[in-house]
């Protein structure tokens, strides 16, 4: 057959998905079944990876990041959500808190508060782990009052007492500040009541991912 544009091949609509398909990728050409290429294009995929611990938030009351650096994005081009799009990401780290001191988390996007924890009032902790998942949902899209965004999850940590763990749920949605007409990118921080040596939390490992 002589070399045609794409307009003008014959169609198909009787595709079983076992028809060939090239797909190049990593500068490498491979084939692949149109069921495979299907499945790959609609499975989650990560976004961002940290790779390295964050730095410590510690002997301060100014809100500061739980974030490093590390490989992919933790932001969203304008206008590249869709109504439907969900997220996850998970944090996990280590934490020491001054009993009844507060801890409060925020996630932000562009400014925009996406979830609050609140003022956590905090048990006596001393070098244990703490772990966080958040879930985003994408409801509406458009200039903020018009795009809403559901997000929610939790915030565990390890108390010395016995080893038991503490938790803190969380749920909301912002349909009013929240705009996915401008670039949003993922912000997270911790912010301490008081000021001590003995409140200090950070982060080893956070995890974006895309899962619909």
């Amino acid at each position: 057959m002589p070399n045609l544009p794409i307009s003008q091949l014959p169609a198909s609509s009787t595709l079983t998905g076992a028809e060939l398909f090239v797909l190049v990728q990593n500068g490498v050409t491979k084939q692949v079944t149109l069921n495979s290429l299907l499945t790959s294009l609609t499975s989650n995929y990560g976004l961002f990876n940290q790779t390295g611990s964050s730095t410590p938030v510690t002997n301060t009351t100014t809100e500061t990041t739980l974030l490093d650096g590390g490989v992919g994005t933790l932001s969203v081009p304008a206008n590249n959500f869709e109504v439907g799009d969900a997220f996850h990401v998970t944090l996990t780290g280590h934490i020491s808190s001054q009993n009844n001191d507060t801890l409060q988390i925020r996630i932000k996007s562009n400014g925009a508060t996406l979830a609050d924890t609140g003022a956590i009032s905090m048990s006596g902790v001393s070098d244990k782990h703490w772990k966080m998942e958040v879930y985003f949902t994408i409801n509406a899209v458009g200039a903020a009052g018009v795009a809403s965004i559901a997000t929610g999850g939790n915030f565990q940590y390890t108390q010395d007492a016995a080893g038991t763990s503490k938790n803190i749920n969380f749920s909301t949605e912002n349909n009013t500040t929240f705009d996915t007409t401008v670039n949003n990118t993922l912000v997270i921080t911790a912010q301490w009541s008081n000021a001590r040596v003995a409140n200090s939390i950070y982060s080893n490992i956070c995890t974006l991912v895309k899962t619909y």
